[in-house]
């Protein structure tokens, strides 16, 4: 769980700078209106839509700007729809890179990613040729200083959590993807509602990177995230603590 629970949290730190600009709540709309667009609005009877509005709330976003995106998304805003689209291919070291997207111009997007790949010493693969190193989970994120942990990893154990992950900035509820609504509703009543929760891709295994090549994979994951199709990146790569300290 190592690399998953430190990626999760640059993702962390880079999803509140890009709150804060803006740029998250872009990909967020976009997200909450593709889903109420094929789902309906109504959160209870949409699941997707039930997953998106968990990751809006866990960065924060004001509750008008939801509602707007989901107006949008059934046809009371603009026309633009867009499609789903998963990009594959490999960073420095090898890693394994997996990208959902949303776009309205295909051609743009694929052009767009490749460009940055080939930038930061990456390719773009074929469809498949790291999807298997994935699987879907559910995670949990609870602020450190507002829970008591022992209490909290009792509760999740109970309610079905597969791990706990106590990191620096948030503790870590790791769950199966059939069990994520479970866990979080049996959490929720035992009075522990997470700050964030979202289904993600968690690597089965990961890649080892030290000096140059963690350096290279860091700005590529930055640049992969600052492209406003991208809606997600997943990477199975690994830099220890230490690593991770020099760099910043």
């Amino acid at each position: 769980m190592s690399g998953h629970s430190k990626w999760s949290t640059i993702k962390r730190k880079k999803g509140a700078a890009d709150a804060r600009r803006g740029k998250l709540f872009t990909k967020l709309i976009r997200e909450i209106a593709t889903a109420a667009r094929l789902g309906g609005g109504d959160p209870a009877s949409n699941p997707r839509l039930r997953l998106v509005l968990d990751k809006a709330r866990g960065a924060n976003m004001p509750k008008d700007n939801i509602e707007r995106a989901i107006q949008k998304g059934l046809g009371g805003g603009d026309d633009a729809s867009y499609d789903e689209v998963v990009y594959e291919g490999y960073g420095p070291g090898g890693v394994a890179i997996l990208l959902h997207a949303l776009t309205d111009n295909r051609n743009r997007t694929v052009g767009d990613i490749r460009h940055v790949l080939t930038k930061h010493g990456g390719n773009l693969g074929s469809s498949g040729c790291v999807a298997y190193l994935f699987e879907t989970r559910g995670l949990l994120s609870f602020d450190p200083g507002a829970v008591d942990g022992d209490a909290l990893l009792e509760a999740a154990l109970e309610a079905g959590a597969d791990d706990v992950v106590d990191g620096e900035d948030a503790i870590d509820v790791v769950t199966g993807a059939a069990a994520y609504e479970t866990v979080k509703q049996r959490l929720g009543d035992a009075g522990f509602p997470p700050a964030r929760a979202e289904l993600t891709l968690s690597p089965s295994s990961t890649v080892k990177l030290e000096g140059e090549e963690a350096e290279r994979m860091l700005s590529l994951a930055d640049a992969l995230e600052d492209l406003d199709d991208v809606q997600e990146v997943y990477a199975n790569f690994d830099i220890s603590d230490d690593e991770m300290a020099r760099l910043a």
